[in-house]
């Protein structure tokens, strides 16, 4: 009777009765059935609740990636007095509604019916306290409106009867390619009938070259193509070491530059980031690019560098230099024009 009471005992403790590998089998002894108690099943172990996804950081807010995060809402376009009608074309004064602010500027239109191609000019750097409406590029605004271009210059603002940004040149001047694209904005929700929605380019001049490419990589698509003269260097560091470092006008700015974000030699990533090149990828619209050898304002390895970076990315980018012309373009200017006059006519066909 002992191993029968030893087997009822190990069952009732709820214990398998299993035998040793390898020793004799126990005798079995008939009984009633007898319920086997069970350990309660285990709980399954909580998994981990899976983590919320983690917001990107927010970039830079002087930095050409907050360009590229920006909604732009450039509307309202307006015409305003005429200031004069050269036969051809008239001029007159314009504004437009774009981040917070009005912008001024002029255009000029070709007579006729239309509708004509537009093209949006940005300028140079000229003194704000000086600057009168649509001053700089002269010669482009006549030239181009007597070839059939509807031509709008956008004053920037802080510049003629614009709303003013006194952080603009804190800023590294780089809502002065907000103003550009609202601008295109502008054009394209505007109900005047003479303006070729569809048909749109961008034309920059030294500081203006660098507003457009900050423009093109910032809002890819927006406009069909874009020529730059003797423009900037696609590194903002560069620029303010050729315009701003040594500037007593700017001295304030940069103390505080110094302050916060630092000046290039300590802080080369912000300046990197507050730069079109990194961007290059963006770009989508073919370009034409003029510069003067004798560039001695805008030195022609500047833009001989952004046209490298550009082809590495395969752009569409044509490059010509133009020996024995400085900064302003003068004996060889009638030639540069017709071949941007060609370059728009082909692109915004």
């Amino acid at each position: 009777m002992l191993p029968a009471a030893m087997v009822l005992l190990a069952c009732s403790a709820g214990q398998p009765a299993t035998a040793p590998e390898g020793s004799a089998p126990t005798p079995t002894v008939a009984t009633t059935p007898t319920q086997t108690l069970s350990a309660p099943p285990s709980r399954p172990s909580a998994s981990p609740s899976p983590k919320p996804p983690t917001k990107p950081k927010p970039p830079h807010p002087i930095s050409v990636q907050a360009l590229i995060n920006k909604k732009y809402d450039g509307r309202s376009l307006k015409l305003g007095r005429q200031l004069a009608d050269y036969g051809a074309y008239k001029r007159y004064l314009i504004t437009y509604r774009g981040d917070g602010l009005t912008i001024s500027g002029v255009m000029n239109v070709p007579d006729g019916k239309g509708p004509f191609p537009v093209l949006v000019l940005n300028h140079g750097y000229i003194d704000p306290d000086t600057y009168f409406p649509g001053q700089g590029m002269p010669r482009e605004h006549d030239y181009l409106a007597r070839h059939g271009y509807v031509v709008l210059h956008t004053d920037y603002r802080g510049h003629a009867s614009s709303d003013n940004d006194k952080n603009v040149d804190y800023e590294l001047r780089l809502p002065y390619a907000v103003d550009t694209i609202n601008a295109v904005k502008a054009v394209k929700s505007s109900k005047l009938k003479f303006l070729d929605k569809d048909r749109v380019g961008s034309l920059g001049r030294s500081m203006g070259g660098g507003v457009t490419l900050n423009a093109l990589v910032a809002q890819p698509g927006l406009v069909d193509a874009a020529v730059i003269y003797a423009s900037v260097s696609s590194l903002s560091a560069d620029n303010w070491k050729q315009f701003s470092r040594r500037s007593e006008d700017r001295s304030r700015t940069n103390r505080r530059i110094a302050r916060t974000y630092g000046l290039p030699d300590e802080s080369p990533e912000f300046w990197r980031a507050a730069s079109p090149r990194p961007y290059f990828d963006r770009v989508t619209e073919s370009l034409l690019v003029h510069h003067g050898i004798q560039d001695d304002t805008c030195p022609i390895r500047w833009s001989e560098a952004t046209v490298k970076a550009l082809k590495a990315e395969g752009k569409d980018v044509t490059f010509i230099r133009y020996r024995g012309e400085g900064h302003t373009f003068e004996r060889q200017w009638q030639r540069s024009i017709e071949r941007t006059v060609s370059f728009f006519d082909k692109h915004l066909d």
